[in-house]
């Protein structure tokens, strides 16, 4: 997996991340893109990664989350979705499990909130977008998993939603990822 590949699938990942956005509801919100995110299944393609990565930015986070690392780089230019810039990616090296497809995976949203938990991120964002009720109660085809990744430093609680359908997912979370990095020092 290079750059290159990664940079031409940009665009028809991002329309159809767009469209699943739309479809949730979460694009009327304007919530700031966080970040995105990439898959790969070999070390050395995440190598390889991480050194064209690095001639377009920096590496600001290199953590152990879930008993593997993962990198965030804060890019020089930021990718854009729509009008919308992403200025970091999220560069996970490989764990126990193989990806059917490597490359663009996810993007996540901030949701500004107080949520500690995933219920009380759940209802806050049913209370701003209530057809999300159904979709997280599992009534739609777009697949729900709550979670609370941690890495090894990270003191902010920063429960997160992610909403999966076709090989894409969008998750939400209420802070961004420099918040979360900064709460490591």
């Amino acid at each position: 997996m290079m750059y290159a590949p990664l940079h031409q699938s940009w665009p028809q990942f991002s329309r159809s991340i767009a469209a699943l956005m739309a479809e949730l509801g979460l694009d009327k919100l304007n919530l700031p893109i966080d970040h995105t995110a990439l898959r790969v299944n070999t070390v050395q393609a995440a190598d390889s990664l991480r050194s064209e990565f690095e001639q377009r930015g920096k590496i600001i986070s290199n953590n152990i989350i879930n008993g593997r690392p993962i990198l965030i780089i804060e890019l020089d230019t930021p990718l854009r979705l729509n009008d919308n810039p992403i200025d970091c990616v999220e560069l996970p090296y490989p764990g126990n499990k193989a990806y059917p497809q490597e490359g663009w995976e996810h993007v996540e949203l901030v949701f500004n909130c107080n949520a500690e938990d995933c219920e009380s991120l759940s209802q806050q964002l049913i209370n701003v977008v209530p057809s999300l009720a159904a979709v997280i109660a599992g009534k739609t085809d777009i697949t729900v998993k709550m979670s609370s990744p941690k890495g090894d430093k990270e003191r902010l609680a920063n429960p997160t939603i992610a909403f999966k359908k076709h090989g894409l997912c969008v998750k939400v979370h209420p802070h961004g990822i420099k918040a979360v990095i900064a709460s490591e020092t």
